[in-house]
């Protein structure tokens, strides 16, 4: 459903009845921000409940909403903090129906009015004017050429992106001035651009990033509900490279007690597939991100497991869920440190991290917004 209205914001709690069919999220916590909470009327929520009801009466289909963002500027600066190695971001989406239960994106929707939970998977804010945007920006004397990181919050190539080519589109624009552009997905839809991203590494300007946070292709389907499976993530590693596209490999989240002991694995696997680079991310549980995990988990994996799963996150941060102030690959705790052991040795073994050249900028050409044809 495209072009719906902000103002009403009624439908927030219109939850199926049982497990959404495909959504990570089993719940719809209420948004940090507000301190009341509008519910809409119990016949909407019958009729609702009716056109939503499956044939087993235990999993409901929650169809995605899509709302036009109109927002003035879509190249944003980026807080400098210590651990995020890059300065500005575009993105063409916000939200995300990969799904992701551990997403430390799904807090950023409750900006918005929506709620982290089932919200977050469902109910998306697109930008459509995000290309003409990026080519004024682009034009403007005042932008250095710095490399631009699409998908910071949400993955430009989930799967609303097949039908909207937003993310596209941008990429045809960075691509026409040479700008340096990098991108984070755990999609194969990637390839489909395949064509663009290939150009950009003829001017060393582009470079594509891989999430992978397990092998397992049922974890992977409980944890990232709407992801390209494991195997396609190393499939389109060996696309790209094949291609001349610089790849890395990002292990996000390595959730202790769970998927840790996979480490070693994937660096094989993902090296054997192409990639250059690696970096690792300890799952991370800021606000009611907390609340949509340990739900998953009590649904997701066996009791016990469980128990070991969040004892294993608090030792890792101090004895909470999550600490701000603790950086996301680095800790003082024995957990953490054996994580960095473990990665830095087999990085080693297989040969990542051994090539990491930055992304240029010397082909940069501002475009001509003035309507004018250029003769040189």
């Amino acid at each position: 459903m495209f072009g719906m209205s902000l103002e009403d914001h009624s439908y927030r709690d219109a939850l199926p009845k049982g497990l959404a069919h495909r959504r990570a999220a089993g719940l719809n916590p209420g948004n940090r921000f507000e301190a009341v909470r509008l519910h809409i009327l119990g016949e909407e929520l019958d009729r609702q409940w009716i056109e939503q009801q499956r044939d087993d009466g235990v999993l409901q289909r929650v169809e995605r909403q899509v709302f036009f963002d109109q927002t003035k500027r879509i190249i944003n600066r980026v807080s400098k903090t210590a651990d995020v190695p890059f300065d500005w971001t575009l993105n063409p989406y916000r939200g995300c129906e990969h799904g992701c239960i551990y997403c430390y994106a799904r807090p950023y929707h409750e900006y918005l009015g929506f709620s982290c939970g089932l919200d977050f998977e469902t109910k998306l804010m697109a930008k459509p004017d995000a290309p003409k945007l990026l080519r004024k920006e682009l034009a403007a004397p005042s932008w250095r050429p710095e490399p631009i990181v699409m998908s910071a919050i949400t993955d430009i190539y989930q799967p609303i992106e097949h039908k909207m080519r937003i993310a596209r589109r941008c990429l045809e624009v960075m691509v026409a001035c040479g700008q340096p552009v990098a991108t984070l997905t755990k999609s194969s839809l990637v390839l489909r651009d395949i064509d663009l991203w290939a150009r950009l590494a003829e001017m060393n300007a582009g470079h594509v990033a891989i999430t992978l946070v397990t092998l397992d292709p049922d974890l992977s389907r409980k944890l990232e509900p709407r992801a390209s499976a494991p195997s396609g993530r190393l499939l389109t590693i060996r696309k790209l490279t094949a291609a001349g596209i610089p790849v890395s490999v990002t292990i996000a989240p390595i959730i202790p007690g769970l998927t840790d002991v996979e480490l070693p694995r994937i660096l094989e696997a993902v090296a054997e597939a192409g990639a250059r680079r690696a970096a690792w991310v300890l799952l991370r549980l800021p606000y009611q991100v907390k609340d949509l995990f340990l739900d998953w988990l009590k649904r997701s994996v066996h009791p016990s497991r469980a128990k070991k799963v969040e004892s294993l996150l608090r030792q890792a941060s101090g004895g909470k869920l999550y600490d701000a102030s603790r950086s996301r690959r680095h800790g003082r705790e024995p957990i953490v440190r054996q994580l960095a052991q473990t990665f830095d040795v087999f990085t080693r073994k297989y040969g990542l991290n051994r090539d990491i050249r930055p992304l240029s900028t010397a082909h940069f050409r501002r475009p001509d917004t003035s309507g004018q044809m250029q003769l040189f």
